[in-house]
């Protein structure tokens, strides 16, 4: 089970280099935040947009407070087609994955299926739903991931907690990588408040994606960057090692994923 300690102590002492180790080290021994909040802590690739509209998303999260005993963690692709439809894959039902917070706007019901993940290199990865998608993803070190990586790595945890930090970090974060809007804090579609706290970044090189068959084509920022209530999906790919908090769910406050019919698990 993962253990709940003040998060600085982990995340300072590391001297983790390449997003590959970066991952298994959070695999191996994943840190949830404490507090009343809903957690979750791992990997992940923020997002990517393609030239074609297409946009392709990744959580690997470990460990996830919300999920059940038997349940040690759960991954997530999010896909948005260029009618900006989404659709959430995740190997654990939508009220225990990353639907929880975003159902109520997504045009299609959360899909049950195998996500694998699969490093090839130091920094790569690839991403497979069989019979779905095939995605390859190549991430790089920049000056400035290596700078938010530094200060990122060093903040003490009640930055973190701190909305008003969040959304100024996240403004210079997103001047700095040509991402766009950076949001995170805000709130999601469901209506639970989010924090989220990327503690090491990468960008996204290169990558290639085939889905249903069809290349996606080259990465390139959308026409308008695409929303989820308040989180905004970057217009430039980037990876993290991180955590998230979100409020604890509250049925007369926020919406329930479980109101929603999900299809059979392929």
């Amino acid at each position: 089970m993962p253990t709940r300690v003040p998060a600085p102590h982990c995340w300072a002492m590391t001297t983790i280099q390449n997003p590959r180790i970066a991952a298994a080290e959070v695999a191996r021994t994943p840190t949830l935040p404490t507090g009343p909040d809903e957690t979750v802590t791992g990997f992940g690739v923020m997002g990517l947009p393609f030239a074609s509209g297409h946009y392709l998303a990744l959580r690997d999260f470990p460990a996830a407070s919300f999920l059940p005993g038997s349940v040690p963690g759960y991954r997530s692709v999010w896909h948005r087609d260029p009618d900006g439809a989404w659709t959430f894959y995740a190997t654990t039902p939508a009220e225990h994955s990353c639907a929880r917070y975003f159902s109520s706007v997504t045009a299609n019901d959360a899909v049950v299926c195998p996500v694998d993940v699969t490093w090839t290199g130091d920094y790569t990865l690839v991403v497979d739903i069989p019979d779905v998608l095939r995605w390859t993803i190549g991430l790089h070190d920049t000056a400035a991931t290596r700078l938010l990586t530094r200060i990122g790595s060093r903040l003490p945890d009640g930055v973190w907690t701190s909305p008003g930090a969040l959304g100024a970090i996240g403004r210079c974060a997103g001047a700095m990588l040509g991402a766009g809007q950076v949001r995170l804090a805000g709130t999601m579609p469901n209506g639970q408040n989010f924090r989220i706290a990327p503690r090491r970044m990468w960008a996204v090189r290169s990558s290639r994606a085939v889905l249903h068959g069809r290349d996606l084509g080259a990465i390139a920022p959308l026409p308008d960057q695409a929303r989820l209530g308040d989180f905004r999906a970057p217009q430039r790919g980037l990876a993290v090692v991180g955590q998230g908090r979100f409020d604890a769910f509250d049925p007369t406050r926020h919406r329930s994923a479980a109101d929603l019919a999900c299809p059979p698990p392929l």
